[in-house]
This record gives C-alpha cells, sequence and structure tokens, in this order.
C-alpha cells in the first residue's frame, strides 16, 4: 500500500492593490490679482475661474491617489482647483505657498492617501554645494523639493518625492534690479550662461541623488519620485538622480537605484508610443517623469509590486498656447501593490 505523500502547501492568491500616481506642472497657479512675475500680467478673475476649471476636470481625469504638482505660488488657488474637481476626501499642501510664494513658485501635492509628514528639502547637505562660474556657491534647490511620507489603506508606508529642478533657460548675469550685466546677444556670452544654468542643474540632481539614497538604501519602503526634471529622462542630470545604468555594471546597485516608469511598466506594447509632455520650438520632449524605487520592479525579488501602465495627457499641447492651460502634459502612471487577502 502506498503512504500517502504529504501535499504542497498552496500559496495564498496574489492581491493587487491599485495606486495611481501622477505629475502635473500647473503653469503659475496663482491667485487673481497676484502678481507672480513683474513681467506678467495678474489672472483676471475670469481668467483665473477658466484655469481652476481646467485643472479641476484635468484632475478628474487623472483621479490619481497621488498627484506630485508643480509651479503653485498660491495653496489656496491649488486648494479651490482640486476642490473644482470633485473628487473626494484630497487632501492639498503646497509647502512655501500657504501665504504666497515669493520670487519663484513651489511644488505640491494632492493625495487621498493618510499624510503622515511632509518636509520642505530646500538646503543642499554638507559637501553638496557647487561653484558656478561668475555666480558663486550653489547650495540650495531653486525651488524646494517635497518629501511626503503616506500610508496605504493596507498600511504600506510609502516615500513621495516632488520636484522642480533648474531650467534649461540660461543663467545670465544681472545686478539686483534686474539689468542685464552681459551681451544677451553675443553668442559666446550665451554659451557660458547656458553653462550655468547646467551645471546648477546637475548640482539639484546629485543632492536630490543623495535624498534618495537617505531614504532608499538598505530598506523596503517604496519610493516614487515625481516631477518636471527640465530634461530626458536618460539626460545626464536625470541619470545623476537615478543611476539606472548603473545597474547594467553591478546588480547590488539596484538597491540605491530608480527606474523610469515606462521602462518597467509590465504592459510593453504601450513602450512602442513616443511619450512626450512639452514641445519646445516643434520638437517634443519628455520633462516631467515619475520615476520608481526597486519595490515597484515586477522582476526584482524584493518587488512589492510593479508598475502596470503608463499614459501621458497631452491632447491639449495642440490646442494653442493659452495660460489658462498647462504647457506640460500630465504624466499618470498605475501602480499595483502585493496585498494577502484581508483576513
Amino acid at each position: 500500500m502506498d503512504t500517502p505523500q504529504p501535499s504542497s502547501p498552496v500559496a495564498a492568491p496574489v492581491e493587487w492593490i491599485p495606486l495611481t500616481v501622477a505629475s502635473c506642472n500647473l503653469l503659475n497657479l496663482a491667485l487673481p490679482g497676484r502678481v507672480f512675475y513683474p513681467n506678467q500680467e495678474p489672472y483676471g478673475m475670469a481668467e483665473h475661474e477658466r484655469k481652476l476649471d481646467w485643472i479641476g476636470q484635468m484632475l478628474r481625469r487623472l483621479n490619481a491617489d497621488v498627484a506630485g504638482v508643480q509651479e503653485v505660488w498660491d495653496e489656496a488657488a491649488l486648494k479651490a482647483a482640486v476642490a473644482r474637481s470633485g473628487l473626494q476626501s484630497m487632501q492639498a499642501l503646497a509647502p512655501g505657498a500657504e501665504t504666497g510664494a515669493q520670487g519663484t513658485p513651489r511644488v505640491g501635492l494632492v493625495t487621498r492617501l493618510k499624510v503622515e509628514a511632509v518636509r520642505s528639502l530646500a538646503e543642499f547637505g554638507p559637501g553638496e554645494s557647487v561653484i558656478v562660474p561668475e555666480v558663486g556657491e550653489h547650495a540650495r534647490f531653486e525651488r524646494p523639493v517635497l518629501h511626503a511620507t503616506l500610508r496605504t489603506k493596507r498600511g504600506q508606508r510609502l516615500h513621495v518625492l516632488v520636484a522642480h529642478l533648474k531650467s534649461k533657460r540660461p543663467k545670465f548675469l544681472q545686478d539686483a534690479e534686474g539689468r542685464a550685466l552681459e551681451d544677451r546677444d553675443d553668442p559666446r556670452v550665451a554659451a557660458r550662461a547656458s553653462l550655468r544654468s547646467m551645471i546648477m542643474r546637475g548640482a539639484e540632481s546629485a543632492a536630490l541623488r543623495a535624498r534618495v539614497i537617505e531614504l532608499i538604501h538598505r530598506t523596503r519602503d517604496p519610493l516614487v519620485l515625481l516631477g518636471d526634471m527640465n530634461d530626458g529622462p536618460h539626460s545626464v542630470t536625470s541619470q545623476l538622480i537615478a543611476a539606472t545604468q548603473a545597474v547594467a555594471y553591478d546588480r547590488q546597485a539596484r538597491d540605491v537605484a530608480l527606474f523610469h516608469a515606462l521602462d518597467v511598466q509590465t504592459e510593453p506594447a504601450l513602450r512602442r508610443d513616443l511619450a512626450y509632455s512639452h514641445v519646445f520650438q516643434g520638437w517634443p520632449e519628455l520633462l516631467d517623469q515619475i520615476w520608481v524605487s526597486e519595490e515597484w520592479v515586477g522582476s526584482s525579488r524584493f518587488a512589492l509590486g510593479d508598475v502596470r501602465r503608463v499614459e501621458v495627457f497631452n491632447d491639449h499641447l495642440h490646442e494653442g498656447r493659452d495660460r489658462t492651460r498647462s504647457d506640460h502634459g500630465f504624466v499618470r502612471a498605475l501602480l499595483r501593490l502585493k496585498s494577502s487577502p484581508a483576513a
């Protein structure tokens, strides 16, 4: 008589919990009548209302659990736009813009997740400053990075970083009143001004990289970086932040690398589409990006979830320039977290 063999334990089925994230550059979201740049007229009431309506409609379309937003001058305007969306249980915050940002707009967060902590990262860490030619020490983010610690309904802790890095606009020298100190029509001067800008963006990228390492090195807390990086995902500055390319030579580098959501999405057919979120002089660019830590890479043995798909909402970029809309497309990623079925 054959001896019955013990049966192998049946693995519990995996339950996938969806989590939608997005990055949205709102293009100078400010209260009506408020001067945000000296060379731009403030919004009138009707123009402001149209902008709130448009942002509200876009936020409703995205229906993101977590949205990182850029170019917020007034937190009150952000909250009004979120209210206009009709989405329920949403929190909106923009550190530094609670009573109106000065000098430069801030980044913010819109989320329905529990917010455990929020901090604004303005200063670089020790030893991270750089010297910019003819300008001096660059030791802080022009637009502070937002770091939020969130908690999902199932209790998973999640780090979210929202960034808006230095633009490619040339950094020309000027005095305290904004008067030019060099000939901006001289191509050699323009090249050096662009070099200054690139150095500043590179320094911000390296400082952000240091913050990423602090958060994910030897931890299993998933991280998402949402932002307008003002450069492409394969640029030097973006790779300073992500270090994805190092993974090809050192598998251990995965622990502190970030992965572009488009590259690790599990619906590969979508990768064939040209993704762009901005058009500059007729050239499409993907400036607005979503980066994820190894915990979102489905093929990793440390995966806690995956990136299902990434979408770019950019139809409005071909509808003519109108500051009541954004000059950037919005990027959305559908992530999934693994969860054991509730008892």
